[in-house]
């Protein structure tokens, strides 16, 4: 029903910042949530943010203070600001709708280097 293409990833030195984008095919932002998750290699799946379709925000413990996930409804945008990136943050990142399927698109990757 809704595609969802995440980008932005990248290589990045320990204390710099980068944005990802979650970009849909149609205006959904407003109507569902929206979830940003990550995966390091050998690692569990992680949920790392959330915003509701309210605009509530929500994150894990191990990047509160340092993500900041927002929206722009107008450009069908949800993005993951990350300051401070630490090693640890590496991984490859999703966006999901729970509530429109919560399907799985291709990720981008985050390569934090010491």
């Amino acid at each position: 029903q809704v595609q969802l293409v995440e980008s932005g990833g990248g290589l990045v030195q320990s204390g710099g910042s980068l944005i990802l984008s979650c970009a849909a095919s149609r205006s959904v932002f407003s109507i569902y949530g929206t979830d940003w998750y990550r995966q390091a290699p050998g690692k569990q799946r992680e949920l790392v943010a959330t915003i509701t379709s309210g605009g509530i925000t929500n994150y894990a413990d191990s990047v509160k203070g340092r993500f900041i996930i927002s929206r722009d409804i107008a450009k069908k945008t949800v993005y993951l600001r990350m300051n401070n990136l630490k090693p640890e943050d590496t991984a490859v990142y999703y966006c999901r709708l729970p509530g429109a399927g919560g399907s799985w698109g291709q990720g981008t990757q985050v390569t934090v280097s010491t």
